[in-house]
Formats: C-alpha cells, sequence, structure tokens
C-alpha cells in the first residue's frame, strides 16, 4: 500500500489502563525505563498521568534520523509486556503495508470520554504526527464513535483504531467471492454506528490503509442503504453456507473424517498443512495470508483417510463482526472431529496465544471438541528450551513439530490417528482367493497388513482397518475368529 507512489508512514499509539496506586504510578513508569525522574514525587501521580515523555525524544530521534523508541508501545492488553505488544502491532502494520515512523504510548488509570487518551496527549501526537509526515495515527485498542471523531478532528492526518486496521489486511488478503462477500459485511457493521461525521471518506474507494471500503455500492452515509446492503450479503453468505452443507453431508455418506487446523496468526498452519499434504497453498509470514478454507485428504499410519482444512487465524481481541462475518468459513472448525491447536514454540508469549484461540473456540463452540496440542516453530528455540519443550510435551501429551523441516511429522500422525473416534481401526483374519485380485488391492491400499499366509488357492491375511472397510469384506472373514 502506498500514499503517492510511497509506502504510508503511521504513528502507532498504545494505551495502557491498568490502574495503579498514587504511591507506585510514578516509580513503576520509571522502572520500566531503568530511570527515576529527579524531579518526581514517588508519593505523587505523573502530571500527565503516568505518560511516557515520548513525544518530544520522539521528534528528536526523527531529526537525527535515528530509530523509533523501542519502549514507547502499546500495552493495552493484560498478558503482554511492552515489547511483546509492540512486535504484534508492528507485524499488522507490516501486513497492511504500511510504514512505523514513530511509537508513542499513553498510561492512565482510566480512559478519557471525549478522546480515550486526554487532550494533553492528543496535542503531543499531533506534533509527533506532524513532524514524521504521518499519513495516519494507528491506535492499538478499540476507539468508540464519539473517540474516533474527536480524534479525527483533532489531528493532521487520519485516525484508525485496531479493528478497522484488521479488517483493512483482510480486504488486503481476500482473494474468493466469498471471502470479499464475509470481509464486506464486517467492514460494513462496523462502519454502521461510525456515519456521523465520516462524509466522503466513507462513500468511495482509496488507496491507502483504512480507506479499502467494500465499494460495490459506493456507500454514502445513508443508514438504511447500508442496512440494505448487510442484509443482502447476509444472504448471500447463507446460500454459501448452504452449499457447504450440502457438500458436507456428501462427504458425510463416505466416512471420511475432517481434522482441522487452528491456531494463533502466523503460527505455521499453512506450512504445516502444505508439509502434511503435500499442497502448494500460501504460507506467508505476513498476518492473516490465509482467509479461505482448503480441505485436503491424507493418509493415517493406520490407513485411515482423513480430511485436513486450513482455517484463518485468529489473534488478540478478533473483532467480533469478523468472528460472525466468517462463520461460514469457521464452520469447518465446528463440524471437525479433531482440532489441531498450532503453536508457535518460539513465541516468548505463548499461554496468552492459546488463551485467545480458546476464546474463540469457545464463541464457536468448539472448545469440548478433542484437540491436539502442536507446538510448532521447534527448528527456531535453542538446545536448552527445547529440550525443555521436549520434556514437557511427553508429560502433557503435546505433539513438537517443525512444519518447515519435517520433524515431528510421523509423532503427529500418528496421534490423529489415535485421537479419532469414527470408523475405528479393528482388527481382523480375512481368507482371500488369490484370484480376487481387486479386493486383496483394496486391502493392501486401505489396510496394515501383519501376516500373510498361503494356504493352496486361499490368502491368509492378519490386517488393521477401518470398520468400515473391513465391514464391506466381511464376507471373507475367517470362521476362526
Amino acid at each position: 500500500m502506498s500514499a503517492g507512489g510511497r509506502p504510508q508512514r503511521a504513528v502507532l499509539v498504545g494505551v495502557d489502563l491498568a490502574v495503579r496506586s498514587r504511591g507506585n504510578r510514578a516509580g513503576a513508569a520509571g522502572a520500566r525505563k531503568g530511570v527515576v525522574r529527579p524531579d518526581a514525587d514517588p508519593a505523587l501521580p505523573d502530571p500527565d498521568e503516568g505518560a511516557l515523555e515520548a513525544g518530544a525524544r520522539e521528534q528528536s530521534n526523527l531529526k537525527s534520523g535515528g530509530p523509533p523508541l523501542g519502549q514507547a508501545v502499546a500495552r493495552a492488553f493484560p498478558g503482554l509486556d511492552a515489547e511483546e505488544s509492540l512486535a504484534e502491532f508492528r507485524e499488522l502494520v507490516a501486513s497492511a503495508g504500511g510504514l512505523v515512523a514513530a511509537e508513542l504510548m499513553q498510561r492512565r488509570s482510566r480512559p478519557d470520554p471525549a478522546t480515550l487518551i486526554g487532550a494533553g496527549k492528543v496535542e503531543e501526537i499531533a506534533g509527533v504526527a506532524a513532524s514524521a509526515e504521518a499519513d495516519l495515527v494507528l491506535f492499538d485498542c478499540d476507539l468508540s464513535p464519539t473517540q474516533l471523531r474527536n480524534l479525527e478532528a483533532a489531528l493532521p492526518c487520519r485516525v484508525l483504531d485496531r479493528t478497522q486496521l484488521i479488517l483493512d489486511i483482510f480486504a488486503r488478503h481476500a482473494r474468493t467471492r466469498e471471502g470479499q462477500l464475509q470481509v464486506e459485511l464486517a467492514q460494513l457493521e462496523y462502519m454502521l454506528p461510525r456515519l456521523t461525521g465520516r462524509g466522503k471518506s466513507m462513500s468511495q474507494l482509496g488507496g491507502g490503509i483504512g480507506t479499502r471500503g467494500p465499494g460495490e455500492t459506493k456507500l454514502e452515509t445513508d443508514r438504511r442503504r447500508i442496512q440494505s446492503r448487510i442484509d443482502h450479503l447476509k444472504g448471500e453468505l447463507e446460500a454459501v453456507r448452504r452449499v457447504r452443507g450440502q457438500q458436507r453431508q456428501r462427504r458425510e455418506a463416505v466416512p471420511v473424517p475432517t481434522v482441522a487446523l487452528v491456531g494463533y496468526t502466523n503460527a505455521g498452519k499453512s506450512t504445516l498443512f502444505n508439509q502434511l499434504t503435500g499442497a502448494q497453498v500460501l504460507a506467508s509470514p505476513r498476518m492473516f495470508a490465509t482467509l479461505d478454507p482448503k480441505l485436503r485428504a491424507i493418509e493415517l499410519p493406520s490407513r485411515r483417510k482423513v480430511l485436513l482444512s486450513d482455517t484463518v487465524g485468529f489473534i488478540r481481541n478478533l473483532p467480533h463482526t469478523l468472528v460472525t462475518s466468517f462463520r461460514a468459513t469457521l464452520e469447518e472448525v465446528s463440524q471437525a472431529e479433531v482440532l489441531l491447536h498450532v503453536r508457535d514454540a518460539a513465541s516468548t508469549y505463548g499461554e496468552e496465544q492459546k488463551t485467545q484461540v480458546e476464546k474463540v473456540l469457545g464463541e464457536l463452540d468448539s472448545l469440548d471438541k478433542p484437540r491436539i496440542e502442536v507446538l510448532n516453530k521447534i527448528d527456531l528455540v535453542g538446545e536448552h528450551e527445547r529440550e525443555g519443550l521436549l520434556a514437557r510435551s511427553q508429560a502433557e501429551g503435546e505433539v513438537v513439530v517443525s512444519a518447515r523441516t519435517g520433524e515431528g511429522m510421523e509423532a503427529l500422525l500418528k496421534a490423529i490417528d489415535g485421537a479419532l473416534h469414527s470408523d475405528p481401526v479393528i482388527e481382523a483374519e480375512l481368507r482371500v482367493p488369490q484370484q480376487e485380485g481387486g479386493v486383496l488391492a483394496a486391502i493392501e491400499a486401505g489396510m496394515v497388513v501383519h501376516r500373510r499366509e498361503y494356504e493352496g488357492n486361499l490368502v491368509r491375511l492378519a490386517v488393521s482397518g477401518p470398520a468400515s472397510l473391513v465391514g464391506r469384506l466381511r464376507k471373507y472373514r475367517s470362521r476362526d475368529e
């Protein structure tokens, strides 16, 4: 994405609304930087509610050509420290094609109803945005319609919140008609309460972050027309859901269970999908590279066939409009027999990511499904940490893999085999005439042959395989069983 032939420059703003006592607020702010302001009274709150002195230093860095401040970052979500939140938000901006020009953070005990961050901080951000020649200001949190309007009126460039940025990334990566419909529905449902004061920016397409509007109806600020479009999109997506339901019924006529990959965005699901299936779907380090579900058949060690489904990744505070709009796509998760929860073993906040994935699974009523925890990217961790992960995985039943190198794939397939309950594997003794070449070929293709003996014109086989296949060959089962 570009503005005037160059990547759009963005000022990142984080908001930490952690409540602190009067006695430790100033000290905590200093401790984060390893410095205590000499004029700070530890018994009194910071004059700017604990806000970092990021603006002046950021402008100084920009003038001298130095890097942006690493510590002035978003920390609006509990469970993550400043660097982790900054890294994820930066990845989102990069996925949208933006360039981070400056970063600031505001710390408050409570949000300001008008601007979220307070009038003083708004003036500071305005100065940083002007100095950095920024095209937009991005907030790593959600803004109310009133806050968004007030900030846009006070700042010299466009303002986007976290949800708008994620919606823009989804619009950027939507390729199929279904994906485009789902993204457009989510955009419209987000825009509807924010119509007042937005004017022309909502009625036309643009070329920058957040301007990639649905576009097909040249949106006006008329709520009735937008609501009509929302109803139309819901109807089209309901038709998609019906078609998916019919396809699923046809698949269910043949007992082939589905295994769905779920996990945090950029955990390596598509790379793992390619490794297991031999497919060549897009595997990108950018967030939300996969929006449309993909199904491929794989064979397990028991010779059972399963369908593996690759799905959209989850993220902290995934906008509810997206969960609702993508429900037709995410039905593959709710219909799957087993879920493979792919986790980034190299991530420093893996437990927080796990919690967020389970939160979305709860919204899909899929939290109680059989689930295999797959620790991916083991090739990116150090030797000492690797030993710890392997020991923990054995104790907790997790599977450690590297989708990039193929390490651990055999163990993962065995784990899937053990988790499936439909069409169970059973053992049988079969006696098949040698002239029944088709039957013998079916046994070789769909079962594991443990022993083979020849008795005149008969082949006596000790096999294990899916109950459905053994049932179809029941006339060949030995009477000795």
